[in-house]
């Protein structure tokens, strides 16, 4: 058997309303085309379906069976209609985000708060992971995208755009303010405890890269946790750190730690944006990829 579902839709309004007239206008057609479709559902079914009397449309022990189905099928459709039009029409739906903390505070708060203005409805979680998690998450399906430092050696289904570059600068306390005057080396800097994120960190390697590139080995005697525990640990003088010139900016020009000069210069670094091409992504998280990508790099 196989019934048009238009005929079924009818059906269930007609039994709702126990009525062709009101039925006819919630369906937004006239009494003859309803009346016709029962007909043909019923001789589909080979059974009466409706009685019709002075007082109005009852269902015959036949039709109340097919309503009782009809009933929960169409219902779940129509409320699958509504959600569909709010999730187009931005008024629900949810966007995961994979970031780590560089990616989350340079670049994606601001432009959260842009959107959440915007459309205030649509919740957002972002999943606050090392780089490497965070471009996980999205492999597994767990974030729509992720928005992360650089990563190399990007391999599909996964595709990487560049969002903003940024620079990171050399940094250091009160106790090595007489470094001010000088322009270190890499070499002379191997001398001073250095101040860098932990080895399981992108960061790390790209630290551990620049040194090799110029026959050194990368060793900091700090390794933090976050990017937030870097300046700290400058500030009480346990060390010479690299980090985001923008994060250490404001102490710089309050006098409470210094720029340091490095001869050799510091490659910038990217925060890209991560998807996954075998999820599609929501009309909500394209527009946050929209926002995210309009940036510009840099």
């Amino acid at each position: 058997m196989n019934v048009n579902y238009e005929y079924y839709r009818i059906f269930y309004y007609v039994a709702k309303c126990k009525n062709i007239t009101q039925a006819s206008k919630a369906l937004q057609s006239n009494q003859p085309n309803i009346s016709r479709a029962i007909r043909l559902l019923e001789s589909e079914m080979g059974c009466r379906l409706l009685v019709r009397s002075n007082r109005g449309i009852s269902l015959t022990p036949e039709g109340q069976r097919l309503y009782a189905h009809v009933k929960v099928a169409v219902e779940r459709l129509l409320l699958a209609e509504d959600e569909i039009a709010e999730v187009i029409g931005m008024k629900d739906g949810c966007v995961t985000i994979g970031a780590s903390e560089t990616a989350l505070r340079m670049l994606l708060l601001p432009i959260l708060s842009r959107f959440k203005k915007k459309h205030p409805q649509i919740r957002i979680r972002i999943l606050n992971h090392l780089t490497l998690q965070a471009v996980e998450s999205v492999k597994g399906g767990e974030a729509d995208f992720a928005v992360v430092t650089t990563l190399e050696d990007m391999e599909r289904p996964l595709v990487s755009y560049p969002v903003i570059q940024f620079q990171d600068a050399l940094v250091g306390g009160p106790a090595y303010e007489a470094l001010r005057k000088r322009v270190l080396t890499l070499e002379e800097l191997t001398a001073y405890p250095v101040i860098c994120l932990g080895e399981n960190t992108v960061t790390y390697e790209f630290y551990a890269n620049f040194y090799r590139s110029h026959g050194l080995l990368f060793k900091p005697e700090l390794q933090a946790a976050t990017t937030d525990q870097i300046l700290p640990m400058i500030k009480h003088n346990l060390g010479i750190g690299y980090m985001p010139e923008i994060f250490a900016r404001d102490a710089i020009e309050k006098g409470t730690v210094y720029e340091l000069s490095l001869s050799e210069e510091i490659p910038s670094r990217q925060i890209c944006f991560v998807e996954n091409e075998r999820y599609p992504l929501s009309i909500a998280a394209n527009e946050l990829k929209s926002l995210l990508l309009g940036s510009g790099v840099r």
